[in-house]
């Protein structure tokens, strides 16, 4: 019987009028777990009242950790935490009410005011210290700290939102392969040991949000949640910007093992020898009054308000609401057991009748996922320090070769008759022949500047806003002009004669599109579109777009913007998706978000198709044949789902390798050619199978 997953039930059709006996007197915001609602008790006290969505309410394991939120919330209601008034987590509709705080989050007043100086960094240092020593007293870990969390009250920091937090006895334990938290806000071990999570992740959190309070920025920052994951687990932290007198301090909290951060207790000890003395209060101006009818803000309303702006790079948080990261509506049905095949040292394996399949590698010493390329029959791959070709037929090492290539390269790509290579940290472009892996050109690219290849032409956009066209062969200069003020973001699909250079406005208002021949550097045609958007894949004459919220930093909406008639259509998601990958097949985009949702959208028919809660965490760009959608999974297994309604038809073993704790980067999307799928794993192998029958796998 093939395995299943939970197609879940949609969003609500409306919205409800009471939560008990609190009257929802209007909708503040939504976000990935719930609404939450402005009411009054009977006394007239002002009330924040988080309501579950009804899809989330049918499932067990949800209401189990919506329980745990409740309780956890309950017991550290004091005087670093918005005090739980009521709930009912057995309600048909579960939901908590919270007294109302007032007050910005520490990411609005970043935003609106710039970096705090360093006497305030002490101040909310040492108050953020004096929360996490209360929360653990009282043996609860919060797990998600991070400036959208941190209400700025006139006596002191707040820490909100306890919907993935947990008792350190609790035996709501986090599924193996599922990643729990806010990637820029989250420790070393939340990634590589999600079991083990303990009260010192708070503090490595804490670190995060002092620099993000600095600077406006995090420690370890990308627009790209898996850079981000990456950072955390292997880099230093950037503490560029942080005071002098406190950087020190704030290493030690970013520390990668649980063991080498400061508790709480230490923490306050350590800042009255910054400072003579502090105070935790008077972190903001006094609260505006007179004609000011700005709608209160309280805790949970800054936990899941869709406007609330944050910083750009910083804009990745998984969702509102404390998202919890896994999927949690998901019945585990993705999660393999770890048990499948050693993979072969060398060789390929296959069936004697018809395409059974191969599996080749790990080719070379180490391990880590390649990335590959299709291209004449062959697969292109690399991995850190190795590139390597395959027959595509059988799996055959053809060839295999040292290059300075780091996690980060990127995939190969056969341009210009070539095998293109980023090399060195991004700083170079090695050139190898297809057939004997040999180096034919190796060329510097510029500071900072961006390649992108199209067709037999290598696109390099520079940090001044040019963009200059590249013969991939020769490495000739065919064309160069400015197309903005700015680096320009680069795309081009396969199979399209147009490449796409896209720049967003600083308020992330607009976007211009700018269609370029990428043979000639002629504009084809320029399109200012309103939001935040990011190109995912072309479709005759039209383009595809992905809508970005600047202020949750999650995918609100699909767009097809047709040239040919200037016609935008949009079709708005139910819920925000966190940092989805996607691909277009001719009116369809599917869409896999970091925190499992796969979905399917119709942009002519203006909906939603069909959604299913995977327990695929971080997973692949999906990619479609039109029968089936695939996608790989970070434990190296292959899935398939049916094209029409989402279910699973199949999947491969899992291959994880011995570095099992070491966070990738991002997954190579698996490969199409030739009705087989070509996909990799973290054990270092490459494998092949038939697409036509993903039940065999």
């Amino acid at each position: 019987m093939a395995p299943q997953w939970n197609t879940g039930a949609g969003a609500e059709a409306e919205l409800p009028e009471y939560a008990g006996h609190y009257r929802l007197e209007s909708c503040l915001g939504s976000g990935g777990m719930g609404v939450v609602h402005l009411a009054r008790s009977t006394s007239g006290l002002k009330l924040a009242v988080k309501v579950v969505h009804a899809e989330l309410a049918k499932d067990r394991e949800f209401r189990g950790r919506f329980r745990q939120e409740v309780a956890a919330a309950r017991r550290v209601s004091g005087a670093f935490t918005a005090p739980v008034v009521d709930a009912d987590p057995e309600a048909g509709r579960p939901w908590m009410a919270t007294l109302f705080i007032p007050g910005p989050t520490l990411s609005e007043y970043v935003e609106r005011n710039g970096p705090m100086p360093a006497a305030q960094l002490r101040r909310l240092m040492a108050g953020l210290a004096e929360a996490l020593r209360d929360i653990h007293r009282v043996g609860v870990v919060h797990r998600d700290l991070k400036p959208s969390n941190v209400l700025l009250a006139e006596d002191g920091p707040k820490v909100i939102d306890f919907g993935i937090s947990r008792p350190q006895d609790s035996e709501l334990r986090t599924e193996t392969g599922k990643l729990i938290g806010t990637p820029p806000f989250m420790a070393p071990e939340q990634f590589r040991r999600p079991r083990e999570v303990g009260p010192a992740a708070d503090v490595f959190a804490l670190g995060s949000v002092l620099v993000h309070a600095a600077t406006g920025r995090g420690p370890f920052d990308s627009d790209s949640p898996y850079v981000v994951a990456y950072s955390v687990v292997h880099d230093a932290p950037d503490l560029d910007g942080v005071p002098e007198s406190l950087a020190p301090l704030v290493l030690r909290c970013l520390a990668k093992e649980p063991e080498d951060r400061p508790t709480p207790d230490e923490l306050m000890q350590e800042l009255r020898t910054v400072a003579a003395s502090y105070d935790t209060q008077a972190f903001m101006p006094a609260q505006r009054t007179g004609g000011d009818t700005r709608r209160p803000e309280s805790a949970a309303l800054q936990a899941a308000r869709p406007r609330r702006r944050l910083p750009k790079r910083v804009a990745v948080s998984l969702g509102a609401l404390g998202l919890v990261m896994s999927g949690v509506i998901a019945s585990a049905l993705w999660l393999g057991d770890g048990s499948g095949p050693a993979p072969q040292e060398t060789g390929a394996q296959g069936t004697p009748t018809g395409f059974g399949g191969w599996r080749t590698g790990p080719v070379g010493k180490g391990t880590g996922t390649p990335q590959c390329a299709y291209g004449a029959g062959k697969l292109f791959c690399t991995r850190p320090g190795l590139a390597f070709a395959l027959d595509s037929s059988d799996g055959t090492v053809l060839w295999r070769r040292s290059v300075a290539i780091g996690r980060t390269g990127g995939a190969p790509v056969l341009s210009g008759g070539l095998v293109q290579l980023t090399t060195d940290a991004g700083r170079r472009v090695e050139a190898l022949d297809p057939v004997s892996g040999t180096t034919r050109q190796k060329w510097d690219l510029p500071a900072q500047a961006t390649v992108q290849y199209a067709g037999g032409i290598a696109l390099v956009a520079g940090a001044d806003g040019s963009l200059t066209g590249v013969d991939s062969g020769s490495r000739e200069t065919k064309w160069s002009r400015r197309v903005s003020g700015s680096t320009p973001s680069l795309a081009w699909f396969a199979g399209d004669p147009l490449a796409y250079a896209t720049t967003s406005s600083e308020d992330g208002t607009r976007t211009r599109v700018t269609a370029v021949d990428p043979a000639t550097g002629d504009e084809r045609w320029t399109a200012q579109l309103k939001g935040t958007l990011k190109p995912i894949g072309s479709q005759r004459g039209s383009l595809f777009l992905l809508s970005r919220d600047r202020a949750t930093g999650e995918t609100n909406a699909v767009l097809r913007y047709t040239p040919a008639s200037k016609i935008s259509r949009w079709v708005s998601l139910p819920f925000g998706r966190l940092a989805p990958q996607a691909t277009a097949l001719g009116n369809v985009v599917y869409l896999l978000s970091a925190e499992g949702s796969l979905e399917a959208v119709d942009v002519v028919g203006g909906k939603r198709v069909w959604h299913v809660q995977t327990s695929v965490i971080r997973g692949s760009a999906p990619i479609s044949d039109g029968a089936h959608v695939y996608l790989t999974a970070p434990d190296g297994r292959l899935l398939a789902a049916d094209a029409r309604h989402g279910s699973l038809v199949g999947q491969t073993p899992p291959r994880l390798g011995t570095n099992s704790s070491e966070v990738p980067v991002a997954l190579p999307t698996p490969l199409i050619a030739n009705g087989h799928i070509y996909a990799t794993a973290p054990d270092g192998t490459v494998f092949a199978v038939d697409a036509h029958d993903p039940s065999a796998w």
